[in-house]
């Protein structure tokens, strides 16, 4: 067993891979430029009234753009759709991120850029921000859904890599809901 004293940002971000989440763009607008990114650090937050968050980078553009607009959309992506993924990410490809990827999208109901083929859509307005180390932690109240019911499987992240559901079983979770 390894322990350490003293933990750099690259021995948390590699200890951090070891859980596994969903990858999905966070996107908004700028005046009539969408902006988008990937992320994959995004957590229900309330049932009622229903909240999430997500945490950006507050050295990345679109945090403070995020910030000033007061809204974003969270898009849930399929295990097809790594390359669009990839492209958010800042990988070097055409077209770039300048070009909002090349992806195709939709105005959702607050105008966010909604992404075309994702498992889901979440628009939410800005409900409160918290500053977290590097990061800003955005509180997102939602305000529109969209999501399709036959879609593919979700694209994962694991270890910084991509992971694809290749065999699985399904079980129903026991236990009884909170009172």
């Amino acid at each position: 067993m390894l322990r350490a004293m003293h933990l750099d940002p690259d021995g948390f971000r590699k200890v951090m891979g070891h859980f596994t989440t969903g990858v999905t763009i966070v996107t908004t607008m700028e005046g009539a430029r969408p902006w988008g990114i990937t992320v994959n650090a995004l957590a229900p937050v309330s049932l009622d009234p229903p909240l999430l968050m997500v945490a950006l980078d507050r050295r990345r553009r679109i945090a403070p753009v995020v910030r000033a607009g007061g809204r974003f959309a969270v898009n849930i992506l399929g295990e097809d759709q790594q390359d669009v993924s990839d492209c958010f990410a800042g990988a070097p490809v055409t077209p770039g991120r300048e070009e909002f990827c090349g992806a195709s999208w939709h105005p959702g109901v607050t105008g966010m850029p909604l992404l075309e083929g994702v498992i889901a859509s979440i628009e939410c307005e800005v409900a409160e921000v918290h500053a977290a180390g590097d990061h800003e932690l955005f509180i997102g109240r939602v305000v529109g859904i969209e999501t399709e019911t036959r879609h593919p499987l979700p694209l994962l992240y694991y270890r910084r890599r991509y992971l694809r559901i290749e065999r699985a079983t399904s079980t129903e979770v026991e236990g009884l809901p909170e009172q």
